[in-house]
């Protein structure tokens, strides 16, 4: 099968729904599928060959982030081009209603088109400005995929339909069979509590983890707080709010793949203290893939993926001192990790890429199913004059 995959946001600064694409490209790849992966990046990025740069991105304030996005005439020829190279049997957008590529080919292309949505929000005013202005062309879309209940539920309330739900897929044996780092491996006296997120956006909860650390140091002295990810100004505030305590929180920075599976694997603790915006949950994953005893905010997402918390420990979200009184209790019972690990190791293979990837095969089936025979991705030759025009009432909305 030929397959055509569009990433909204760009591999200048990769994140959760990018890392979601390139793997599900690659696992598609291992069962013997042919993928493009049409994302933004710069001419100078690295990226796989099997992707194809649209071009440099533009920041955008979205979902309670900083989300790098491309949109325009421009990228609207860009993808033209790559649906013509292409000559794919099947198309599967990610976030088909955010303005960025997804959007685009969307009004672009017809034919046998998936798409998934990673989005979770009570209330989104960029949701309601896209429906009216992408109404139509949802039409197009022959079967619908959300990554999780949370996301499905601000598909519902948003734009109407339905999703089937298909969680993010991980690895799990890379994180499993990790070699551990002994500069972040915990001992009884000196136990390691992990954070991995960007440092910059307040809904990532580090400052909430910032406000736990003197708590825990008051029980466990010799802890110690590896945290990974960028945001320079996210660090240097952080560490003005521990004051002394800055001595046992060690900012890493950006890591690679490679490092975050080290890291996952060396540390007692992984904490998730997010405040909100969050559809699913996948470095908790990552981290019950790699044994690590998770702790995390008892948002919706969350506890669905934490077993309801048979897999990990919840604290109130965004209060500070329930963590702090949760990462305690934690580490001074070992018996409870051993319980939290052993059965968080046998729900994590659910969301195993050998397990996704079929799911995600089985909605493709469906859609192809229901495509006309041999009917292949093409451009729709009503796109050109509408998608001008379609591009001229956002630009209108954002104005306003």
């Amino acid at each position: 099968m030929r397959i055509g995959l569009v990433c909204p946001y760009s591999f200048d600064v990769p994140g959760g729904v990018q890392f979601h694409v390139r793997d599900l490209a690659e696992a598609l790849q291992e069962l013997g599928h042919t993928v493009s992966v049409l994302a933004p990046a710069d001419d100078e990025t690295p990226i796989p060959d099997y992707m194809t740069a649209a071009g440099r991105a533009v920041p955008v304030r979205y979902n309670g982030a900083v989300a790098r996005m491309t949109f325009g005439p421009l990228s609207a020829t860009r993808v033209r081009r790559w649906l013509a190279d292409g000559d794919f049997d099947i198309l599967h957008l990610h976030e088909p209603v955010t303005p960025s590529l997804g959007m685009l080919a969307l009004w672009i292309a017809s034919g046998p088109i998936v798409a998934t949505f990673h989005t979770a929000l009570i209330r989104s005013r960029p949701l309601q400005m896209a429906y009216p202005i992408v109404r139509q062309s949802l039409e197009k879309i022959s079967a619908r995929i959300a990554v999780s209940e949370d996301a499905r539920r601000t598909l519902v309330e948003h734009m109407g339909g339905d999703a089937v739900v298909i969680p993010n897929g991980v690895y799990v044996d890379q994180f499993a069979r990790a070699v551990p780092d002994e500069r972040w491996r915990g001992t009884p006296e000196a136990p390691t509590v992990a954070f991995l997120g960007r440092l910059d956006e307040s809904r990532k909860g580090l400052p909430v983890l910032v406000g736990a650390v003197r708590a825990v140091l008051a029980e466990h002295p010799g802890a110690r707080f590896l945290v990974a990810g960028r945001g320079e100004t996210g660090a240097a505030e952080a560490r003005d709010a521990l004051g002394e305590a800055a001595s046992s929180v060690e900012f890493l920075g950006g890591i690679s793949d490679e490092e975050k599976a080290a890291l996952l694997r060396s540390v007692d603790v992984y904490v998730g203290p997010q405040t909100g915006g969050e559809s699913f949950g996948i470095v908790l994953v990552e981290a019950m893939s790699a044994g690590a005893t998770v702790v995390a905010s008892d948002l919706g997402a969350f506890r669905r993926v934490l077993d309801e918390g048979a897999a990990g420990v919840l604290f109130r979200t965004g209060d500070s001192a329930d963590l702090a009184r949760t990462i305690n209790a934690v580490l001074a019972d070992p018996e409870l990790r051993g319980r939290i690990t052993e059965h968080a190791s046998a729900v994590v293979r659910r969301y195993d890429w050998s397990t996704v990837t079929h799911q995600v095969l089985t909605v493709y089936e469906m859609a192809l199913a229901g495509a006309s025979p041999r009917e292949r991705v093409h451009e729709d030759p009503r796109s050109r004059r509408g998608a001008a025009a379609r591009l001229g009432t956002w630009a209108s909305g954002r104005r306003s």
